[in-house]
């Protein structure tokens, strides 16, 4: 059968998972790692006397990562998503983007992106990667009140002349950005999703990821011809693992398009 795509859908996109909410994304020859994870397993500090408990050890250490252009922070405040180790590594990286209130946080190379805002960034040997800030949501409600328990987060699109477009969800728990996402950019060729269903205290063990079964409705809104999800697995706080997202995607017939690992 004839291979129906355009060419840029046929362009590869290699994607490494390292454990958590952490992989590296090869895109338009610029190397992209999403909020990097590489402590040990323990107790990490949420504040107010709560803490989040590492199960896994990442599956590289920073220094086997090789270069790495951009890191794609979808927020800076909890310790699953940037901890001592991934904030050590911003030193190194040329280029940070994260939500406008974490730049201010972070300093250095950090750059805020607000919902819907672009930079561009130069590819080697010529052209250019557009990164666009899009909305995400860590958990139920209004984006008012939930910023204010949980803080800013932002998800990503990665779009070039001839290449894909990679969609990079962050900490989104919601349907309603993924909505709007799939509107501006869909159908997209890759999807990132940070799935595990993840429940803490903070409140009240409502979601604050998106579940198997948002995970395959989000794939669908998208229209994603390939889903890598992460965010599932080395976190005694994320309640539903690879087996709850391989049997969700199994159901809905779309597990063909999923990478692990």
């Amino acid at each position: 059968m004839a291979d129906t795509r355009t060419p840029s859908q046929q362009v590869p996109v290699p994607v490494r998972v390292l454990g958590g909410p952490t992989a590296l994304v090869e895109y338009g020859g610029l190397r992209f790692l999403t909020d990097p994870t590489f402590d040990g397993p323990g107790d990490y500090p949420l504040g107010g006397g709560r803490a989040l408990t590492k199960t896994a050890p990442a599956a590289v250490r920073p220094a086997e990562l090789g270069r790495i252009d951009v890191v794609l922070l979808s927020h800076d405040e909890h310790p699953d998503n940037l901890d001592v180790s991934g904030r050590a590594l911003l030193a190194e990286v040329p280029l940070t983007l994260t939500t406008p209130s974490g730049a201010k946080r972070l300093g250095g190379a950090a750059r805020g992106l607000a919902d819907w805002e672009s930079v561009e960034v130069e590819r080697p040997g010529g052209g250019l990667v557009t990164v666009t800030g899009v909305p995400a949501l860590h958990g139920p409600g209004e984006r008012a009140e939930l910023e204010a328990v949980v803080g800013q987060v932002v998800g990503f699109v990665l779009t070039g002349d001839g290449l894909p477009t990679v969609y990079v969800s962050g900490d989104n728990a919601q349907l309603g950005p993924v909505k709007e996402v799939a509107e501006r950019f869909g159908p997209v060729d890759l999807a990132v999703l940070f799935a595990g269903a993840a429940r803490t205290a903070v409140l009240d063990r409502q979601l604050l990821t998106l579940d198997s079964a948002r995970a395959v409705e989000a794939a669908r809104i998208l229209g994603a011809r390939r889903i890598v999800p992460v965010h599932f697995d080395s976190w005694a706080h994320f309640t539903e693992g690879r087996e709850a997202l391989t049997a969700a995607f199994t159901e809905a017939g779309l597990i063909g398009r999923v990478q692990f690992g």
